[in-house]
């Protein structure tokens, strides 16, 4: 999607690679932020250990589709909120929120885990009519690319508990800190969608996701301008790529967001 040609940048599962091989060692660390886990941006300290364990507590409970909804819709919030600290944490060089926000990911997996297989078990249970299959087949498609969301936002968390945001210049920090609003509003409008009608909000996605994309690419253009050390340079286009896929995906999911089919009530 993204419009640029002349900067190549590694693929998704490609990253996940270049978090052992760039680390910036030569850069010098900074003193740790003094932060508690209440005040940090994008965290709630007690909503993921709520939900999880709301999760594990119903596992021996017939799985029921209100149920499924509901995580679902926590899922996405827990991504929004993992964007927005990801990137105050880069932005003002947090390193203590940005250490917990990489370990909060784990959060995000167990739970797509433990939605991932209630969702096969009731397909498994036989649903009752087909809107029933339609709606937990569009949520199954949907779980991976949640899940994966969390993973780039925690990609982004973790280079600010490097000295990055240090070297990083001021005008790229404004870039990151542009990209990081705009990916936070595109997940506030899908889950927005997933609640409601998901084909009300496609085109405002389609219109911020070409905002992020021109974001993305302006970014990458003044990273090469800049004097900026060769694996800081990689690890800053890193980062705009984790922003841009954050787009996409926000994109990819309104689009297979089924109605919800009314089968399960608010």
């Amino acid at each position: 999607m993204t419009r640029m040609a002349q900067f190549a940048l590694p693929d998704d599962h490609l990253a996940r690679d270049a978090e052992g091989q760039n680390d910036s060692s030569h850069i010098l660390p900074i003193e740790d932020a003094a932060l508690s886990p209440s005040s940090l941006p994008g965290v709630n300290p007690d909503g993921s250990d709520r939900i999880l364990g709301a999760v594990r507590r119903e596992a021996h409970e017939p799985i029921d589709l209100a149920l499924i909804d509901r995580h679902v819709i926590q899922l996405f919030a827990l991504v929004e909120n993992a964007v927005a600290g990801a990137t105050h944490a880069l932005v003002n060089a947090d390193r203590e929120a940005a250490r917990m926000l990489v370990a909060a990911d784990a959060d995000i997996d167990a739970l797509y885990q433990e939605l991932e297989a209630s969702v096969q078990s009731r397909l498994l249970d036989r649903p009752s009519n087909p809107s029933e299959a339609q709606y937990l087949l569009a949520v199954l498609g949907m779980l991976p690319e949640l899940e994966r969301s969390g993973d780039l936002a925690e990609h982004v968390a973790r280079r600010a508990t490097r000295n990055l945001p240090a070297e990083m210049p001021a005008r790229l920090r404004g870039y990151v800190q542009r990209m990081g609003e705009v990916a936070c509003a595109m997940w506030r409008i899908a889950a927005d969608g997933y609640g409601g009608d998901a084909r009300s909000v496609t085109e405002r996605l389609v219109s911020l996701d070409d905002e992020m994309d021109d974001l993305h690419v302006t970014f990458i253009a003044e990273l090469v301008a800049a004097d900026t050390p060769v694996v800081v340079a990689i690890e800053l286009a890193l980062v705009g790529r984790f922003y841009e896929r954050l787009g996409d995906h926000a994109v990819n999911l309104a689009r297979r967001v089924p109605s919800r089919l009314r089968l399960v009530e608010p």
